[in-house]
């Protein structure tokens, strides 16, 4: 009983990973500005996370490699690897300030007059001496903890608002697209599908048994996403334009200083996790990735270099109030093509002869090209944004943009059956 509990906080850091300041942004600007109507989109978006994340865990305790490894042995390129690798580590890096910023934020609500530049350099430093005295087997667990209490907080917030239940169903059970809401849906399942968290959760279950990591992952990311989703409903207390300070302020106005309280911790605590996530997960990606990765152990100076790298590039862009735009958009754009790509390969290595008995049956199959198609838009979404950025031009999926999205990724789709089946008959 024990070793299970244990075993259900070590896997919380999964939902440490992808609750983190845009999550909590996203979610609580959906309740905002649609109340429950999005709950739907995290209600896929968590189901489809599992469905990603259980994937990976499976080929690499079945296989015995690292994800990056079987991916390598399976299409025979390692520049596809080294692409998919260098990307999710770019992203790690580009989104560390705004993990620093978004703890800093919930910090700031409670007004202590303290600089910035000193949570600045508290988160950072925390961060590293969690990362540099545990072993990365031991800091889940810690990180389990905190989003633990991170979800009562939040958990009670939401229970404190009143809702009603049949919005509440409505919302959950019954997809519907308010207008000008398209982009706010797939940011809800883009900040739950991160592709980092998938080297994270597959780098984790090394060595461990597939039964135990299952039942760990599904209630870690079940949990996760019920979190978002009181983010949601916490999010619907604001009146007039979202911000941090205005949905803080309206939950002391309504429901007293401990709520407001409440919000504010977990804010942080979305924050902090996720700067500790994001520089592991960066780390455990380029481990899984280099073709000599397997002799890196956690305490190695080859493996805590690119965990310190994204650490103190973060600090800096935090401590200077600098955004790191280029750097962001280029990101935006990499792992916008990585989600799909990474899906993709999920998919041909879940029914290859590397996993012998475990491969996909036919809904995990039908599952995975739910997600795949999901995955698509949102990397070709991003991608498009990210080019019109670069010249300057306003993106809006609509019209002919719309349609040449949803077209490529039904193609994408297509075109993964077809290779599906040639790698199944291949395995005959």
């Amino acid at each position: 009983m024990k070793s299970k509990f244990w075993n259900y906080i070590f896997w919380l850091v999964i939902a440490a990973a992808f609750i983190g300041p845009g999550t909590v942004t996203t979610a609580a600007s959906a309740g905002a500005n649609y109340q429950l109507q999005l709950l739907w989109a995290l209600l896929f978006s968590t189901l489809a996370c599992i469905v990603v994340q259980e994937a990976s865990a499976r080929i690499t305790i079945v296989s015995g490699k690292s994800l990056g490894q079987a991916i390598k042995d399976r299409f025979s390129n390692s520049s596809f690897v080294w692409f998919i690798g260098i990307s999710i580590f770019l992203g790690c890096l580009a989104y560390e300030a705004g993990n620093i910023l978004g703890a800093i934020s919930g910090l700031a609500l409670l007004n202590l007059g303290i600089p910035q530049w000193v949570f600045t350099s508290i988160i950072a430093g925390v961060s590293f001496l969690l990362l540099y005295f545990e072993k990365t087997k031991s800091v889940p667990q810690i990180l389990g903890a905190l989003v633990a209490i991170m979800g009562l907080g939040l958990f009670y917030a939401a229970f404190n608002v009143e809702v009603k239940w049949n919005e509440l169903a409505t919302g959950l059970f019954v997809p519907h697209l308010p207008e000008g809401s398209t982009l706010i849906v797939l940011g809800l399942i883009g900040t739950t599908i991160v592709p980092y968290n998938i080297f994270l959760g597959s780098g984790l279950a090394e060595g461990k048994e597939l039964k135990s990591v299952r039942s760990g992952l599904i209630f870690s990311i079940l949990l996760g996403g019920f979190i978002s989703m009181a983010v949601v409903i916490v999010g619907t207390s604001v009146n007039g334009q979202f911000s941090f300070e205005n949905l803080f302020n309206q939950l002391i106005s309504d429901h007293g200083t401990v709520m407001g309280y409440a919000f504010a911790f977990g804010l942080f605590g979305a924050g902090f996790t996720s700067t500790i996530t994001a520089a592991l997960a960066g780390a455990l990606t380029i481990r899984s990735v280099h073709p000599k990765g397997n002799s890196w152990s956690d305490q190695s100076l080859k493996f805590r270099r690119f965990w310190m790298a994204i650490i103190l590039i973060g600090f800096g862009f935090g401590v200077s109030g600098i955004k790191p735009i280029p750097v962001i958009i280029a990101a935006q754009a990499a792992n916008g093509l990585i989600l799909p790509v990474l899906t993709f390969a999920l998919c041909i290595l879940c029914n290859s002869k590397l996993l012998l008995s475990h491969k996909n049956g036919m809904w995990l199959n039908l599952a995975m090209m739910v997600t795949l198609f999901a995955t698509s838009i949102l990397g070709l979404i991003n991608v498009s944004k990210a080019f019109h950025a670069i010249v300057g031009i306003d993106f809006s999926f609509t019209g002919i943009n719309q349609w040449f999205i949803v077209t490529l990724s039904i193609a994408v789709v297509t075109f993964t059956v077809f290779q599906i089946q040639k790698e199944r008959r291949v395995n005959i």
